[in-house]
């Protein structure tokens, strides 16, 4: 990360990152939830996605809140790889936010506010996820509500994908993004896990 430091990483991430010894800070910020996609690939099972969830989490993000997002995150995306239904998801996200029962897109679009945690934006990130029909359209749906839209489409997005797949015109464009430094961690990542 500290090949990047203008990536627009929060205010106590980027101290972090720049620290001589980094230390755990009490972040519940989005971020834990928006970095958790892949530890739900790697994941055997749920105990090993919970411990894994820990591990990649902790480090920074400890503080309970932080630790719920990403394992909440982490959970849709794994149920939506192995096979379950939107609506299996839909149920376990309200288990544990009782309030995506209640949001309405409208409302959302004409009063969310700019929030970097993950008790505001898991909630919404996977609620666009739900009233979506498909990968571009959760992302059009997370990133039209605003605020904190690039994190909240990392999130949604990462459940789509997982349950939609994407297109090779789509894969293309954002892997055209990266710097070849990143492009041999997504192919190696890939090719170890078999994702295709």
């Amino acid at each position: 990360t500290r090949k990047y430091p203008d990536s627009g990483y929060g205010g106590r991430f980027w101290y972090w990152i720049w620290s001589d010894k980094p230390e755990p800070y009490g972040s519940c910020g989005n971020g834990s939830a928006m970095r958790i996609s892949p530890v739900a690939w790697v994941a055997k099972d749920y105990d090993e996605l919970k411990e894994l969830v820990n591990t990649v989490t902790v480090i920074t993000h400890n503080h309970e809140e932080g630790i719920k997002g990403a394992l909440v995150t982490a959970t849709c995306i794994f149920m939506a790889l192995h096979g379950k239904s939107k609506e299996d998801i839909k149920e376990y996200a309200i288990k544990e936010y009782p309030e995506i029962a209640t949001y309405d897109y409208e409302n959302l679009r004409q009063s969310y506010g700019f929030y970097e945690i993950c008790q505001m934006s898991v909630p919404q990130a996977i609620y666009c996820f739900l009233i979506s029909k498909d990968f571009e359209d959760c992302a059009r749906t997370t990133i039209s509500i605003g605020g904190d839209c690039d994190t909240t489409a990392a999130i949604s997005c990462a459940i789509a994908e997982a349950y939609y797949g994407t297109n090779k015109k789509q894969y293309d464009y954002v892997y055209s993004m990266l710097t070849e430094e990143m492009r041999k961690v997504v192919e190696e990542f890939n090719e170890k896990y078999s994702i295709k």
